[in-house]
């Protein structure tokens, strides 16, 4: 199984000379299995390069799986080339939006409008399909198994987990650790208390013994208690995750968009002298254009 990171910043693009070195582009993700299957994660602004490198090999059959909807996940769609070609098919998968009533359809119409794009989604000379998925219910693209897990965001996000010929990633997308929004001693916090403690349990068999998990590490313990609902985890939650999931090699990716590259590293290697019990695992940071091949 191969991975490619296309774009590993969290939130908007950030390119120029302060972020030459991890990559300005928005989430997109390629898994390839020893099949050749290509799986897609996420549409941000890095969908726009990885479709120019499958450009070289017609027709294309993408499967695309959409972590959530907000835009820094979304917005690389429309410029997705293949979708402009005769012959190419894209299978565009993600959740039914419970807030709009649409299945993942709406991430296409709702950018492929005249007020926010000059084709019309009519106008793609290409196809494209839709599946609307549901949590924990698999699909098959070839020999790849890939199982949605609902998260914890602000919107519905689904963490994907595929397994390949024995061999395993998981991604969340967006996620910030489900936590008690009761006080202790409040009527509704021992109920809910246990809705969080399922929901957890639900997240890390999900996540369990992957070989390579792929988490959003937006922020540090200090910038965190100003971001709380916010939808994304820190380096604490992360390493966290990737103990109790026993993963063999985490990437930290979702980079804060304001951080530059010298910062990066900075926090980095901070929050790795905070959390000494995580010195036993294989932690990085994800970066655009790395491969990793297991």
């Amino acid at each position: 199984m191969k991975i490619k990171f296309w774009g590993v910043r969290g939130s908007i693009a950030s390119p120029g000379p302060q972020t030459v070195r991890y990559g300005g582009n928005t989430t997109c993700i390629e898994v390839r299995t020893d099949d050749d299957e290509i799986i897609i994660l996420d549409a941000g602004t890095g969908i726009f390069p990885l479709s120019q490198s499958l450009m070289a090999r017609q027709p294309v059959h993408a499967n695309i799986f959409i972590t959530h909807s907000h835009w820094d996940h979304i917005q690389g769609l429309p410029f997705f080339i293949p979708n402009f070609v005769p012959g190419n098919v894209l299978r565009l998968h993600g959740a039914y939006d419970p807030v709009s009533g649409q299945g993942v359809e709406q991430v296409m119409s709702v950018q492929l409008q005249y007020s926010y794009f000059p084709v019309r989604e009519a106008e793609l000379r290409g196809r494209v399909e839709y599946v609307t998925l549901t949590p924990e219910q698999s699909v098959r693209i070839g020999s790849a198994t890939i199982t949605p897990c609902l998260l914890n965001h602000p919107v519905i996000n689904y963490g994907y987990r595929i397994e390949a010929g024995g061999k395993s990633v998981f991604f969340t997308g967006d996620h910030e650790p489900p936590y008690n929004i009761y006080q202790t001693g409040d009527p509704e916090y021992a109920e809910y208390q246990h809705h969080i403690e399922e929901k957890d349990a639900a997240i890390l068999r999900g996540m369990q013994g992957v070989d390579v998990l792929i988490i959003d590490t937006s922020y540090t313990a200090a910038e965190y208690p100003s971001k709380i609902g916010w939808g994304h985890g820190t380096y604490a939650s992360s390493f966290d995750y990737a103990t109790r999931a026993g993963a063999k090699v985490l990437y930290c990716t979702h980079h804060e968009p304001t951080r530059s590259d010298d910062a990066l590293e900075a926090v980095f290697r901070q929050a790795l002298a905070e959390h000494p019990h995580a010195r036993g695992l294989d932690i990085r940071l994800a970066v655009e254009g790395q491969v990793h091949e297991f």
